[in-house]
């Protein structure tokens, strides 16, 4: 595989010489010509992103103008092997797969492999993770595990926003906008020195739109995305030696990621625009809209719908210790409230083999509807220095850091089976801590001008706690049964086969590692550099906090990878030409898989991640920029990646607490299909193995290994933009993008449901199944994900010295759709196509 790897990476070095531009750098000046330098702070000091010998792709704040990128969301379709996906319900939240290595889940007691910082900041929520990107200088996507300086929880990489920091002169801009549903939005932002070395930064946001679905049950406007946003920076130069740098953020997103259908589910003929048919409203209480279930707290009165609340303060005052060494002091502190009520079943059962085309209920309480009322808060503080030893002979970055979280997650879950009959699932309170302390050192051996040897380690002490509390009534008297979630009762019982005596979950985990990085560069000429690097990280432990039953609550432990990189960057014909490209190897050890189960009793969802296997990616990544005169730019992103899931060789038929092997529940799902079952039919009778061993966890339908899910096997993307000199100092600039990726699954076990009959040894008495899951006929609905193109375009008029802009924007210009995630073998769709005119005026 490694030749392959090699034999692409040659080959796709054989386009540096086409019409192509990577998209992460920002324009040049007059002056230089050809593409421009990017300062980035990847190893957390500023270098040249052509001197990195990481796989770093950065966007300028012009080039995310110039391609509409307005939220983080959007950057996902020009990083090689990265996808990016709102989460299932909730729009303020992304879930990025970068390298194969991604999570769904924003309950607090999973953190996701791909970190996102904000001026050095780290978010640990991905629960609002969507940003704005309103007063931001650039953002960079590192690939890859940034374990030593980024620290746990980037076994997939980091996503780090840099804001925009005050000016020395009086200057800003605003800005307004309308679009497509309704869309309008308002931006600005003034710079204010108050003294030769002091200055601050005013910038805001604010949009509204009536929502690109509806209602065909209640009759609303759905799936918006309003919010708003402020933002105060501070910049000082306190001394010559010292300086600060600050920030405020108060950000609040109220957007929806409802499930909804490119055809009416109650009428489907109807295939205009986007549907929803749940008959949970947006209109919330009192009088509580799930009466007369009893949910506790202000979560009663939810209507369907959410909102994020994020307050975010930085610090970094920076002292010059000598003529060769910087100490920062990185101070920041994080508050998000989050209050949703989603209905994840659309009012009804999901698609089945039995019924895929279930009929609209439209209960007003939802089908299975969550309703959640969440509290987070983290302090961060690192202190950390940069320096150079022996006349340049070392360059070292190495500092001490700090965090300290607190999540209170209310939730509830509720399944309807009638108009008058809803069952309450849970309602309880999780209480959830991390504390962290590390250390990190990285050192770089200059040898000579052009050879560089790079060494360093990070060593982090862990530990998290947990505390469930039962909100119902019935475990808050003087008894506490044994159905109450609640610390008391977080055990798995004894059942005499694979649980022989009652085994306690723990409710502390604490882990100790350490994550090393070596690398080698060479530098022949200014123009290249090879390089080759071997990363650690790890990705920290948790609960299956979303468990119904205590026994479900059962840990997962953390998640460990080593990353092999080589490659290359290159500026050439006088920087007229940037080629980077890098293969990897991604050996990752107990990955964590997040499995949906249904409970084949009420046919609820069950949710449970465990260490189930490891996992190998290996891939190339080709970022290609091409600017044949000034004005002109072309780009072109390429990303290759084959992954699979490596099953334990040593694994337990049953672990500790009685869950199933991989290995032992392939086994029990072929005995299943040998015997005639079907995925989804009944288990009798109860002596044959039970087909709920197949299509669970990572064992498909058909008695195989899954695929793993968003790792399309081929990501790229393409444009062009051209500024046009119309005369008298206006320009008209045109630009275009589009993306691709190939085909993915996005359910663990690849499920999903298709038109055409099947037939099984267990039939019901009125014939055969009229769906199947065994990939035979046309795709209803599930985990299938089909190629797709995606193209953007932009027209932008401008005024001498760009006093002014006229611009009009489309994004999924064509109006494409194509399967983001599925949960229950529903099927979340990408956004329609949208369009904005927008004018931008400067002083």
């Amino acid at each position: 595989m490694i030749r392959k790897l090699l034999l692409a990476t040659s080959v796709m070095s054989s386009f540096v010489i086409m019409p192509a531009a990577a998209a992460q750098d920002g324009e040049a000046t007059a002056e230089q010509g050809g593409i421009a330098e990017i300062v980035v702070t990847a190893q957390r000091r500023d270098e040249n992103v052509q001197d990195v010998p990481i796989a770093i792709s950065a966007f300028s704040a012009e080039q995310m103008a110039a391609q509409g990128i307005t939220n983080t969301l959007q950057i996902g379709q020009y990083v090689p092997n990265l996808i990016a996906q709102n989460n299932t319900g909730i729009g303020s939240a992304n879930a990025y797969f970068l390298r194969g290595l991604g999570s769904t889940e924003t309950i607090a007691t999973f953190d996701p492999p791909v970190g996102t910082y904000v001026d050095d900041i780290y978010l640990s929520r991905q629960n609002a993770n969507n940003l704005s990107l309103f007063d931001v200088e650039r953002v960079e996507v590192l690939r890859g595990p940034q374990g030593t300086l980024f620290g746990r929880n980037t076994t997939g990489g980091a996503i780090s926003v840099i804001m925009a920091k005050p000016g020395n002169t009086i200057s800003g801009f605003g800005e307004i906008g309308y679009g497509r549903f309704g869309k309008t939005i308002a931006r600005g932002s003034t710079d204010l020195p108050l003294s030769d070395s002091f200055a601050i930064k005013l910038s805001g946001y604010w949009q509204n739109d009536r929502g690109y679905a509806k209602n065909v049950t209640t009759g609303e406007r759905l799936n918006d995305d309003d919010g708003w946003g402020v933002r105060l920076g501070v910049r000082g130069e306190l001394a010559p030696w010292a300086r600060w740098n600050a920030g405020y953020m108060h950000i609040v997103s109220k957007g929806d990621n409802i499930l909804n259908f490119e055809c009416n589910p109650a009428n489907p003929a109807d295939c205009k625009g986007r549907f929803i048919s749940t008959g949970l409203s947006e209109n919330g209480g009192p009088p509580s809209p799930y009466a007369p279930v009893v949910v506790t707290g202000r979560k009663a009165n939810y209507g369907l719908g959410q909102e994020a609340v994020s307050d975010i303060i930085t610090s970094n005052l920076q002292f010059d210790i000598g003529e060769n060494t910087t100490l920062s002091l990185i101070t920041g502190y994080v508050s998000l409230t989050q209050q949703f009520a989603y209905d994840f079943f659309d009012g009804r059962g999901g698609p089945s083999i039995s019924a895929p085309f279930p009929a609209v209920r439209g209960y007003a309480r939802g089908g299975f509807t969550i309703v959640n009322d969440g509290k987070h808060s983290q302090f961060t503080q690192e202190i950390k220095l940069n320096g150079t030893l022996g006349n340049g002979l070392i360059d070292y970055v190495g500092g001490l850091y700090y965090i300290d979280e607190r999540n209170k997650t209310d939730l509830a879950d509720l399944f309807t089976l009638s108009p008058t009959t809803t069952l309450l699932l849970g309602d309880r309170i999780l209480r959830n801590t991390t504390s962290a302390y590390a250390g990190y050192l990285q050192a770089d051996l200059n040898l000579s001008e052009q050879f560089k040897l790079t060494a360093g380690f990070r060593y982090t002490d862990e530990k998290k706690v947990l505390r469930f509390n039962d909100n119902r009534a019935s475990c808050n008297d003087s008894t506490l049964e044994l159905t109450c979630i609640d610390n008391a009762n977080l055990f798995v019982p004894a059942n005499g086969t694979t649980v022989l005596t009652a085994k306690p979950i723990p409710t502390q985990q604490r882990v100790k590692v350490w994550t090393p990085r070596f690398a080698a560069n060479f530098k022949p000429n200014d123009d290249l550099l090879f390089f080759a690097s071997a990363t650690r990280g790890f990705k920290s432990g948790g609960w299956n906090a979303r468990a119904t039953t205590p026994s479900q609550a059962v840990p997962f432990g953390p998640e460990k990878v080593w990353s092999y990189e080589a490659g290359i960057k290159s500026d050439l014909f006088d920087r007229r030409v940037r080629a980077n490209l890098t293969v990897f190897q991604l050996d990752v050890s107990d990955l964590q898989i997040l499995a949906g189960l249904l409970n084949p009793t009420t046919g609820a969802l069950t949710f449970i991640t465990r260490n189930f296997a490891d996992y190998r990616n290996r891939g190339v990544e080709a970022e290609i920029q091409f600017v044949p005169v000034d004005g002109l730019n072309f780009y072109t992103n390429f990303g290759y990646q084959n992954d699979k899931y490596l099953l334990p060789g040593n694994a337990p038929a049953t672990d500790v607490y009685g869950i199933q092997s991989v290995a032992a529940q392939l086994a029990s799902c072929r005995g299943a299909l040998a015997a005639g079952k079907i995925p989804g039919g009944p288990n009798t009778p109860a002596t044959q193995p039970s087909i709920t061993a197949c299509a669970a966890g990572i064992v498909t339908a058909e008695g195989t290994i899954a695929t793993p899910v968003r790792t399309p096997k081929w990501s790229i993307s393409m444009g062009a933009s051209y500024e046009a000199q119309m005369g008298a100092g206006f320009t008209l600039v045109p630009s275009v993008n589009g993306s691709f990726h190939s085909r993915q699954e996005v359910a663990i076990a690849n499920l999903s449901i298709y038109n055409a009959p099947v037939s099984g040894v267990n039939q019901p008495v009125t014939g055969p199944f009229p769906a199947n899951p065994f990939r035979n006929g046309a795709f209803v609905a599930g985990s299938q994900s089909e190629p797709v193109w995606l193209f953007n375009a932009g027209l932008a008029l401008n005024a001498p010295d760009k006093a002014w802009t006229l611009s009009v924007d489309c994004t999924n210009c064509l109006n494409e759709s194509y399967v983001q995630t599925a949960l229950s073998n529903y099927s979340y769709l990408n956004r329609p196509m949208e369009w904005t005119v927008r004018a931008k005026y400067r002083f």
